[in-house]
């Protein structure tokens, strides 16, 4: 098979943006759902139930999509085993930037009644798809592309996508709400952030469509070596570590979405801390999380993807019950340090991940065992995770029963961490 080493430096550096850029503006048109559901959607779209109602049914929209990315694994997973990567990752874009347009013209519950959140649930299914394969794709791209001693350093550009699209999505909320009344952002500036995407998607376009095909894939179709059915041989001959490798990301998921979903609703609603003050500690948390992925997976290269792992994942075991102490003090200083901390456990134990799934699987289903493990994971872990901690906070009254419910999560992702083997080489 064709060494990917081969591969020119002007390439992996085109490459390496496309990756970037790409996983950046669809986690981006994620996420500014996710900030909207925590904000807005209950009022918008459930306006005849409670405010607390409205919001735990707005987080459930959340979790819809989720309930999507497995089949979106399995759908983007075997046409990108069988006809390849590139042009997954142009169809994944497309269909994110539909739905999300979509969310920013729909009319709302006052205005159409139950349609509206029957077509808000839609186009966040539609998401879910999207997303289901996005991740694998831009994944393993930058791997396959990499030389050897640098998959970690190269895969991190898929991950740093997830924090930089929140980046991006937080300072589109702080933009709006700074330029507009309450009574504006709530009535139609909320939609602002949504109908952006469009541009955003012009550009992530542009961007994917002047790299060039896998080496590796390209290679499985000279010689012939792509499997049939991709889906069914990864399930038959590495049930484990497909198992394993989804329940690795339970917790980086689950307690992420506290982190990105949850806490900004927390916050405002219950602790009653000003809107912008929120977004500043989630923006500021975010840039700790890209910047810990990347040391991650850099160190990764070094000593090896398990090892980086462990220490992420014990971080999310020990730091919830802090975490949640410190916030609730309403302190700003106390509250960016309680996220700076969680953030750094969330980036350990994401940066090498691109590399370890990749190595994990052969060439020929990687892109199905890749992006299944993946979505199942963040069905697992964070597709209900703002859901369960809302209805946690509600029923207990103490933030103590979120935080338990994070070093639970914690502890099944720590367990896989430990039984995954090393795989050292890439399987081809």
């Amino acid at each position: 098979m064709r060494d990917v080493e081969t591969t020119s430096p002007a390439q992996l550096r085109r490459v390496a943006v496309a990756s970037a850029v790409g996983t950046t503006i669809e986690w981006y048109d994620y996420f500014i759902y996710s900030t909207a559901a925590a904000l807005v959607f209950g009022s918008q779209f459930f306006s005849s139930l409670s405010p607390v109602s409205g919001t735990l049914a707005a987080f459930a929209t959340l979790g819809v999509g989720f309930l999507a990315r497995p089949v979106g694994g399995v759908l983007w997973g075997h046409f990108g085993d069988r006809l390849g990567r590139k042009g997954m990752l142009v169809a994944s874009l497309l269909l994110m930037g539909f739905a999300t347009v979509g969310v920013g013209l729909l009319p709302t519950y006052e205005q159409i009644g139950l349609a509206a959140p029957i077509l808000l649930v839609v186009l966040r299914m539609l998401q879910g798809l999207s997303a289901g394969g996005e991740w694998g794709g831009a994944a393993l791209m930058a791997v396959e592309h990499a030389p050897a001693g640098r998959r970690g350093r190269y895969g991190s550009f898929s991950q740093v996508g997830v924090p930089a699209g929140l980046i991006l999505a937080q300072l589109a909320f702080v933009g709006v709400g700074a330029a507009l009344t309450d009574e504006q952002f709530s009535s139609w500036g909320w939609r602002l952030p949504f109908l952006f995407s469009i541009v955003l998607v012009g550009v992530g376009l542009f961007v994917r469509l002047r790299i060039e095909e896998s080496p590796v894939f390209r290679a499985l179709r000279a010689e012939q070596a792509r499997s049939r059915r991709p889906v069914i041989d990864v399930f038959r001959e590495r049930p484990r570590e497909l198992l394993l490798a989804t329940l690795s990301f339970v917790a980086n998921t689950a307690i992420g979405y506290v982190f990105l979903a949850y806490l900004l609703s927390y916050g405002t609603s219950v602790l009653k801390v000003p809107r912008t003050t929120m977004l500043v500690v989630v923006i500021v948390g975010s840039v700790s999380w890209l910047v810990f992925i990347v040391a991650g997976a850099v160190w990764s290269d070094r000593v090896g993807r398990t090892p980086v792992y462990r220490v992420g994942s014990w971080a999310l075991v020990l730091w919830p019950v802090p975490f949640f102490w410190l916030i609730d003090t309403r302190a700003t200083a106390l509250m960016i340090v309680a996220v700076v901390v969680l953030t750094a456990g969330l980036g350990l134990s994401y940066g090498p991940q691109s590399a370890l799934f990749a190595e994990m699987f052969e060439a020929r289903f990687r892109y199905s065992g890749a992006s299944f493990s993946y979505a199942m994971g963040a069905v697992l872990g964070g597709g209900f995770a703002p859901l369960i901690a809302v209805w946690l906070q509600a029923s207990t009254g103490t933030s103590l029963s979120v935080s338990a419910y994070m070093v639970a999560v914690g502890l099944v992702s720590l367990a896989a961490v430990y039984a995954i083997r090393e795989p050292g080489m890439m399987r081809e």
